[in-house]
């Protein structure tokens, strides 16, 4: 506990500085929170308050150009040399020469005005003065721009002065598309109300909207809510296409309010939306501004804000840990050193109850006195070796393997062993485990309930559930060997050692078997009788060659000794191994083999199991089977190398038989001629004519030796019986062979 409250320490200084480094943070982020909503709405003002400027100057504009259109209406209507064409049905032309060139001077004076349209319906004729596409005298048919014919013919739709925003073809070669202010100035006085004449003047918008776009971003967007509803884009006097929810924010927040902004989206992106109360024209003009780029600025200081706060976090709280490391050092080493005791303390104490126990089991040191008992209680061991007591060993299987693979952590996995045999066995016994420095794990437990002495399905049922847990969670097979009930701490060895020859009767149960210690140990009343009869049947399938025999007779004396003690068992293996050394050896000697087989006899305490026992044995009698049949078929080929060298050296011979060779080489001529014919698919007969007829050919093609000297020189008895075999191997007679090849 004392160790505990010191080594909190540390924990209470790393808290202080932490709480620190925290509250500075903390108050970095609130005041970035409440500046950046402070900053974020005087942005917007001024945003609104830059947008409202311009808009309140655009609609100044328009409403002057209002009052200019008006007043050039005017001019035109008092001038006497335009009132030509705007009151004579056909004046001459010299008047309309004048009259177009007084509209040429207005058009030229005013260079905000576009173009300059007078019509007199009487005529049917339009006087346009234009900077560009159609200039001079057209009729209806001829307009370019028909969308003026359709104001004048409805020309009751239209305030009269008020600027109708449009865009129209003035008949250019290129780019004739306009886009302008249309003032329409109109004489409809009589019954009818029809127009008896009219002056239009079309004022650029490009002109009107330089001075604005000049002074606004270029993300920005401003537009014009008109009169009869329609909201047109400044720049390209279009009507643009509303979403629902554009068209509400337009029918609540703006038509027809004072000037004012709001947050909303448009075109899908969110959006400040500045706009003014209508003006003289009854017109609002909106400015849309991309929320971001409003706003963009005061997220870059925010995120340099959160950025020195979380900079200041990390580095406080690294300072902290360092800090308290520093403040904690002279108690870390203190605890450290104390830990590293315990620690020694604890292994050392742990080895020694090991030791102890062990040199118990193994009768080095016998519990002979009540001393011993007190003693080994001091050192944690409270089991009691005066009550009743049975042992339990568990086996690792395919140890040496296991060894192999895992051998920096053996000990670790024997210690889990241990633990799970203690958990499992600790809730019905008071229990020991001891690790026996080999494969084997002892557990000693202490009897508390009676029935155990006649039933022993308690402890085979807890013994499953440790191999159970093993191969689920270590991945371990274990074999399992388990005692009778004793209660005198002398026969403790001798328990221990019965068990462990039982559990050496693993070599036939196979692995992860259960084996009753006690049921082994009556199989020492069972006489054995060493099999002779199999050991001579053994000997006799392997000197002739016949494995898969001596296999079978091997595994049967083997597992016949499976029924007796396990020294009985050691004792056949013994005398088993002598033998099969001792033909092995006779067999090599026999048959002039490597003297190497010897060596892989198995020892029986190199195996765990009888398969693994029978497939070491087997592989040694394979091996001494590919032995001598390499050897046998290399005797083969020399014999036939031997014969044909014969057959050469001798093919002139006319005695010359398989007789004579078989007398020569000391063998049956049954047995050379089946083994030839085996080996080469021909007969000998054959191959001594094939050799004599090769050289028949030779002599007849390069020599002009008789068919009679041929025939002596080839081995033939006769010319007579050359040419039949002649004829029979080649279908023609020597001199005609002779004669074709030479030809």
């Amino acid at each position: 506990m004392r160790l505990n409250k010191i080594g909190n320490k540390r924990a209470l200084y790393s808290k202080i500085l932490v709480s620190m480094t925290l509250c500075v943070s903390l108050t970095f982020l609130v005041s970035t929170i409440i500046y950046y909503n402070y900053y974020i709405g005087v942005e917007k003002t001024q945003a609104f308050r830059s947008d409202l400027s311009d808009l309140t100057k655009t609609s100044r504009e328009v409403v002057n150009m209002n009052d200019a259109a008006q007043s050039l209406s005017f001019q035109i209507y008092r001038n006497s040399t335009v009132s030509k064409i705007v009151l004579y049905d056909k004046p001459d032309i010299y008047d309309v020469t004048a009259a177009m060139s007084e509209l040429g001077n207005y058009l030229s004076s005013m260079p905000y005005i576009e173009s300059i349209y007078v019509y007199n319906p009487k005529s049917e004729k339009l006087y346009i003065a234009s900077s560009s596409g159609q200039n001079g005298v057209f009729t209806e048919q001829e307009l370019v721009d028909k969308n003026i014919l359709d104001i004048l013919n409805h020309y009751e739709e239209y305030k009269p002065f008020m600027p109708i925003p449009r865009v129209y073809s003035n008949g250019a070669e290129e780019d004739d598309q306009v886009r302008a202010y249309t003032f329409l100035c109109f004489d409809a006085i009589g019954w009818d109300r029809a127009i008896n004449s009219a002056v239009i003047v079309n004022i650029s918008a490009p002109w009107i909207n330089k001075e604005i776009t000049s002074s606004i971003d270029s993300k920005s967007s401003t537009f014009i809510l008109a009169d009869h509803g329609a909201f047109l884009s400044s720049n390209s006097l279009e009507q643009q296409e509303l979403s629902p929810e554009e068209t509400r924010w337009i029918d609540q927040k703006v038509k027809g309010d004072s000037a004012g902004y709001f947050i909303g989206k448009f075109a899908g992106v969110n959006s400040l939306i500045s706009y003014t109360a209508p003006d003289a024209l009854s017109w609002q003009y909106v400015r849309i501004t991309p929320y971001d780029i409003i706003t963009e600025q005061t997220d870059n200081i925010r995120n340099a804000t959160l950025l020195i706060a979380v900079i200041i976090l990390v580095g406080g709280i690294g300072l902290s840990w360092i800090m308290s490391k520093r403040l904690y050092l002279p108690i870390h080493r203190i605890v450290s050193e104390m830990n590293i005791l315990e620690s020694e303390k604890r292994d050392s104490m742990f080895m020694i109850r090991q030791n102890t126990v062990r040199d118990l089991v193994l009768g080095l040191k016998p519990l002979q006195s009540m001393q011993q008992v007190e003693k080994l209680r001091q050192l944690g061991i409270h089991f009691t070796f005066n009550d009743d007591y049975r042992l339990i060993l568990l086996r690792i299987d395919n140890y040496n393997e296991f060894r192999e693979a895992r051998s920096s952590y053996l000990l670790a996995y024997k210690f889990a062993i241990m633990n799970i045999a203690s958990e499992i066995c600790g809730q019905t016994y008071r229990v020991e485990t001891v690790d026996m420095n080999d494969d084997g794990i002892l557990v000693l437990l202490n009897i508390i309930d009676p029935v155990e002495y006649t039933d022993t399905g308690l402890i085979e049922t807890l013994l499953r559930q440790i191999q159970q847990a093993c191969s689920d969670y270590l991945k371990v097979s274990l074999t399992l060997t388990y005692s009778h009930i004793d209660r005198n701490a002398l026969q403790l060895h001798q328990l221990y050692k019965q068990v462990r020859e039982a559990s050496n009767h693993r070599l036939f149960y196979g692995h992860g078997c259960i084996i009753s210690a006690q049921a082994v140990s009556s199989l020492q009343a069972n006489t054995y009788h060493y099999p002779t009869e199999k050991e001579k049947k053994l000997i006799d399938a392997l000197m002739s060659g016949k494995v898969e025999d001596a296999q079978e007779h091997f595994s049967a004396i083997l597992r016949e000794a499976e029924s007796y003690p396990f020294h009985t068992v050691q004792l056949a293996l013994s005398r088993l191994s002598v033998t099969i050394k001792e033909i092995i050896s006779t067999v090599q000697k026999r048959n002039r083999l490597q003297c190497d087989g010897t060596s892989g006899l198995p020892a029986l305490d190199s195996v765990e199991t009888v398969a693994e026992l029978e497939e070491a044995f087997f592989v040694l009698f394979s091996e001494m089977r590919e032995q001598l049949a390499e050897k046998k078929s290399s005797k083969q080929h020399d014999l036939i190398l031997m014969i044909n060298q014969k057959i050469n050296e001798n093919y002139m011979e006319p005695n010359l038989s398989l007789n004579q060779i078989a007398y020569e080489l000391d063998m049956s001529p049954i047995y050379i001629s089946r083994l030839y014919k085996q080996q080469t698919m021909s007969s000998i007969v054959d191959t001594i004519l094939e050799v004599r007829m090769r050289e028949v050919c030779s002599l007849l093609e390069s020599t002009d030796l008789p068919v009679t000297i041929i025939a002596e020189r080839c081995g033939f008895t006769s010319s007579s019986y050359l040419h039949r075999m002649f004829k029979r191997s080649f279908g023609t007679t020597p001199t005609d062979y002779r004669r074709s090849k030479n030809a």
